[in-house]
């Protein structure tokens, strides 16, 4: 069974624009009412893995309103997953949520916070919207129809040459060892490069919308989900900018790799010298690449070296006797 994309996405555009606008704009003064307020907060998978009733409400704002004008669509959404939904992309509509990006700058009230909602067919993403709430910036794109931020339409820098390049990233909710040395040895591989420097925000979906505007030149992230980028990846292509898996391969929603730059030439530069760290797929389906990627044959056995380094160059990962 496949959908028709064509005709699911014109109906979605054209019954539902003035209803998502609304449902934004309810969830935007739900999250600026919150902004100063005293927050409950809770932990996730980490110490540094934050939730508050705040996220867990405007997903469930988003999700009921969208469910009463499509009751057949589905959902991918960040508390419904941590609740214990499985975040599988099928060939239905799909909708893919995160209600606040950025919940730790929330929490703190660094000025950073966004809501994130992409609209999916067939695996793929056809429209969405990034609300970055405190700047009331509202950044959209439509497959083949361009990406704006407040109507104003969006271009990537273009640069070519990487020296030249500010990138963003993120530090992550990561704690582990492997983790936190391969990020550290990945800023220091492009600052050696060198680059113009680095920058963290705290929110994945405002990181690529940044690209998107000019802002910045490149984003790579390995360890965000997919409803952190679902919708920004888009804006980012729609503005003419190019996006990745962080090897420089194709770019999977799911498999929690990206990179996204202002062309091929600068996203090829990053690939080249960032490595990723092992990290399960959303979908939780096993990932070849990551399994198996870029080895090398030392003392009679391959060894992963694509992303299991520590920055020493030392590899401290499996072995794989025979591929």
């Amino acid at each position: 069974f496949h959908f028709d994309s064509s005709r699911t996405v014109c109906t979605v555009m054209a019954d539902w624009g003035k209803c998502l606008d609304f449902g934004v704009s309810i969830a935007r003064q739900v999250v600026l009412d919150a902004f100063e307020a005293q927050k409950v907060v809770s932990l996730k998978t980490s110490p540094a893995d934050l939730v508050t009733e705040t996220d867990q409400g405007v997903e469930n704002l988003l999700i009921s309103a969208i469910k009463e004008k499509y009751p057949t669509h589905k959902f991918i959404g960040e508390e419904s997953v941590a609740a214990g939904a499985s975040p599988v992309l099928t060939d239905s509509p799909t909708w893919i949520i995160d209600p606040i990006d950025g919940t730790t700058n929330f929490v703190h009230r660094f000025p950073f916070v966004a809501i994130s909602i992409a609209f999916a067919v067939n695996k793929q993403t056809e429209f969405g919207i990034v609300y970055s709430c405190m700047e009331d910036k509202l950044y959209r794109a439509q497959r083949g129809k361009g990406a704006f931020c407040n109507d104003i339409p969006l271009r990537t820098s273009g640069l070519e040459d990487i020296t030249k390049a500010l990138v963003v990233t993120e530090i992550g909710t990561e704690r582990d060892d492997l983790s936190l040395s391969t990020l550290t040895s990945n800023i220091y591989r492009l600052l050696k490069i060198p680059i113009h420097g680095i920058r963290a925000v705290g929110t994945a979906a405002v990181d690529m919308c940044l690209v998107a505007s000019a802002g910045a030149d490149a984003y790579y992230h390995v360890g965000m989900h997919c409803w952190d980028i679902a919708a920004s990846a888009l804006i980012v292509s729609e503005a003419g900018g190019v996006v990745h898996d962080i090897s420089g391969g194709k770019f999977d929603l799911m498999s929690r790799r990206v990179i996204a730059a202002s062309s091929r030439t600068v996203a090829r530069g990053i690939a080249q010298v960032v490595e990723a760290f092992p990290c399960e797929r959303d979908d939780g389906l096993p990932d070849a690449d990551q399994a198996i990627g870029a080895l090398t044959q030392r003392d009679g056995h391959w060894v992963s070296n694509d992303f299991l380094k520590l920055p020493c160059d030392k590899p401290c990962g499996i072995v794989i006797e025979s591929v």
